[in-house]
C-alpha cells in the first residue's frame, strides 16, 4: 500500500503571496498595517517580490496605478483597514478614470468584530463600490485564490481598471491545505470581418477625416500597429488627454492632443471633420473639451467608437460603427487592412504645421523661460526617457511644449489628481532604473506627496522633481481671475525652502531663478546618485503659457 503524501499547509498570507507570485507580479507597494501582519511575514520568505515600503497610503496607490500603466499588469497595493484604505482611495479612481489594471489589498478587522464599528472598520464594498471593477471580501482562507484569481482576470480583461480585496486580519492567520495557483488570462474582445469591412468603406468615402487615440490597455506592438496603419494611409493622429506616448509627437501625421485647452486650430478640424476614429478614449470631458467638440448624442461628424468594454459604447455619444475590440486585438487587425487609397495627405500635412506652431512656445513674465526649458529638454533627453505630473498649469509645459516619442514615457493621471508625480516617478525608476525619469509639479502639487522622496532615497532611485513655483494654487487662481476677478482668497502658498526640503530627506536641492542656471542644474542632477529636486522660480504673473493674471483679470473686469 502506497504511502498518502503529506498535505502541506499555509496561512491565509502565504496562500495570498502564493497567487501573487503565479500571477508573475515583481514588485508591491505598501504601507505596513497591523490588520496584515500575515501578509507582511510571508513577504518576508519571499525574496523575488520586491516589497516597496512607502510613507503614505495615497504615494502607495499612485505608485501602483503608475506601474499598471508602464507594464499593462496589475499594480500590487497593500494598506491597512479605515484612514489606510480611504488613503489609498484616490489611486483607485485614477486607475478607474485612466484604465489602469490595479489591485487594492486592504486589511480588515477580523470577522468576530464585523458590523460594530470595530477600531477602524470599514466596509469597502460601500467605499470602493462605484470606483472599482469589483470589490469583495475574503470570508474563507480556502477560497483565497479563487478570489485572487478572479481579481487579476477582472483587473485585466475588457476594459482594465482597479479590483479592491478586503482581508479579515483572523482569516490571513487561518492554516487551510496549500494549493498551487494558477495564472490569469487576459481575455480581450476582437473586432468582427464586417466592422472591420464597414470600417474600410467609411474610411474609403471620407476627405476630412481625424483619428484619436489614447485608453488603457497598449503595448509598443500595438502603437507600432497603429502608426503603421495610419502611415499606410496618411491619417492624421491626434492623443487623447496626457495619452500623448500613444504616438510619436515628432511624426509628421502626429496632430496634437485632445484635451485641457486644446489647440484652437485643431479643434476646427475636429469639428469640421467628416469622418472620427476614436481608438481607446471613453470620449469623456476632457477629451471633448467638456463636451462640446462633439455634439451629444448625435454627432454631425460619422463616428467609429473603438474600446473595450462594451458597456461605454453609446454611453454618450451615438456612434455610427461601435466596435467591442482590445486595443491590441484592433491595431493587428487594422495594421493589415492596407492602403484603403484614400486621397487625404494635404489635410494631415496642414495638421501638422498647425501643431509644430502651436508648441513653439512665447515669451512669458519674468527672468525663468519655461519654453526654452523645454525646448531644451526635448532636444536633450532621450526618447526613453519618462516624465510624470501630477495636476495644475504648470502640467501644461510637459504636456504641450515636450516631443513623446514612444508609449510610456508620460505618466499623468487622466482625472486631473495631484501629488501624482513624484510617487509616480518613484514606480518608473523602480522598474526602469537605467532611464532617466523626471517628475513634474507644482508647488501645490508636490506638497501633497513629497515625503515619497523618501521613498525614493531608501530605494537610491535618480529621481529628478522639477517645481515649477509661483507661490499660489495657480489653476484656481487663474478661475478666480476669471469668474471674480481681483477678489483673490485662499490660493496664497508660503512655501518652505524646498531646497533644503530636499536635503533633508537626503536627496539634493537646488534653486534656478533664471533660464540659463536650469541646464547646469538639470546636468548636476544627472551626475548625481541620489535624487534632486529642482526649484523653479516662475512669475506668479506667467500663468499660462500663452496668457497672464493681470491680461485673464483685466478680460473678465472689461466683461462686467
Amino acid at each position: 500500500m502506497k504511502n498518502k503524501k503529506k498535505k502541506i499547509y499555509w496561512t491565509g498570507g502565504k496562500c495570498l503571496i502564493q497567487c501573487l507570485l503565479a500571477n508573475y507580479v515583481e514588485r508591491v507597494f505598501f504601507v505596513p498595517g497591523e490588520s496584515y501582519l500575515a501578509v507582511l511575514d510571508a513577504l518576508y520568505d519571499v525574496p523575488e517580490i520586491e516589497s516597496v515600503i512607502c510613507r503614505h497610503e495615497s504615494g502607495a496607490a499612485y505608485m501602483a496605478d503608475a506601474y499598471g500603466k508602464l507594464t499593462g499588469r496589475p499594480g500590487v497595493c497593500f494598506v491597512t483597514r479605515g484612514p489606510g484604505a480611504l488613503n489609498a482611495s484616490g489611486g483607485v479612481h485614477i486607475a478607474a478614470q485612466d484604465s489602469t489594471p490595479l489591485i487594492l489589498f486592504v486589511g480588515q478587522v477580523s470577522r468576530n468584530h464585523s458590523d460594530r464599528e470595530a477600531f477602524q472598520e470599514i466596509d469597502c464594498r460601500q467605499i470602493f463600490g462605484q470606483m472599482a471593477k469589483w470589490v469583495a471580501q475574503i470570508e474563507d482562507a480556502t477560497r483565497m485564490n479563487e478570489y485572487v484569481h478572479r481579481a487579476f482576470q477582472v483587473a485585466i480583461s475588457g476594459r482594465p481598471g482597479p479590483v479592491v480585496l478586503s482581508l479579515p486580519e483572523d482569516m490571513l492567520g487561518d492554516y487551510v491545505v496549500a494549493q498551487r495557483p494558477k495564472a490569469s488570462v487576459q481575455i480581450e474582445a476582437h473586432p468582427g470581418p464586417s466592422e472591420m469591412k464597414r470600417l474600410k468603406e467609411m474610411m474609403s468615402k471620407a476627405k476630412k477625416p481625424i483619428a484619436i487615440i489614447g485608453g488603457g490597455g497598449w503595448n509598443q506592438r500595438s502603437v507600432d500597429d497603429f502608426r503603421i496603419f495610419a502611415e499606410k494611409n496618411y491619417l492624421p493622429v491626434a492623443c487623447a488627454f496626457r495619452r500623448q506616448d500613444h504616438f510619436p509627437n515628432d511624426h509628421k501625421l502626429y496632430a496634437g492632443d485632445v484635451g485641457i485647452g486644446i489647440n484652437p486650430k485643431l479643434a476646427q478640424y475636429i469639428k469640421k471633420s467628416d469622418l472620427l476614429l476614436v481608438v481607446g478614449p471613453r470620449l469623456g470631458e476632457m477629451t471633448t473639451s467638456g463636451y462640446t467638440l462633439i455634439n451629444i448624442p448625435q454627432p454631425k461628424q460619422s463616428i467609429i467608437h473603438v474600446y473595450p468594454g462594451a458597456e461605454e459604447l453609446g454611453r454618450v455619444y451615438q456612434a455610427d460603427l461601435m466596435i467591442n475590440a482590445g486595443m491590441k486585438a484592433f491595431a493587428r487587425r487594422v495594421r493589415d487592412i492596407g492602403n484603403i487609397n484614400c486621397r487625404w495627405s494635404n489635410h494631415a500635412e496642414n495638421i501638422h504645421k498647425h501643431y509644430l506652431a502651436w508648441t513653439k512656445p512665447k515669451k512669458i513674465p519674468g527672468r525663468v523661460q519655461m519654453g526654452k526649458v523645454m525646448t531644451w529638454l526635448r532636444e536633450s533627453l532621450p526618447r526613453e526617457a519618462i516624465l510624470t505630473n501630477g495636476a495644475g498649469n504648470f502640467s501644461i509645459w510637459c504636456n504641450r511644449f515636450y516631443r513623446y516619442r514612444r508609449l510610456g514615457t508620460l505618466l499623468g493621471p487622466t482625472s486631473g489628481t495631484m501629488g501624482y508625480g513624484v510617487p509616480a516617478a518613484v514606480a518608473a525608476a523602480l522598474q526602469h532604473r537605467t532611464r532617466i525619469v523626471i517628475a513634474f509639479a507644482g508647488d501645490g502639487d508636490f506638497l501633497m506627496n513629497c515625503q515619497e522622496l523618501a521613498t525614493a532615497v531608501q530605494y537610491n532611485l535618480k529621481i529628478i522633481v522639477l517645481i515649477i513655483n509661483n507661490g499660489m494654487y495657480g489653476t484656481i487662481r487663474m478661475h478666480q481671475e476669471r469668474n471674480y476677478p481681483g477678489r483673490i482668497f485662499g490660493t496664497e502658498l508660503s512655501n518652505p525652502n524646498f531646497c533644503s526640503l530636499a536635503k533633508a530627506f537626503g536627496a539634493h536641492g537646488e534653486i534656478v531663478e533664471s533660464t540659463d542656471e536650469f541646464a547646469p542644474a538639470f546636468e548636476r542632477a544627472l551626475s548625481r546618485k541620489i535624487p534632486t529636486v529642482i526649484d523653479i522660480r516662475i512669475d506668479p504673473n506667467a500663468i499660462l503659457p500663452s496668457t497672464t493674471l493681470d491680461a485673464i483679470r483685466s478680460n473678465a473686469q472689461n466683461m462686467k
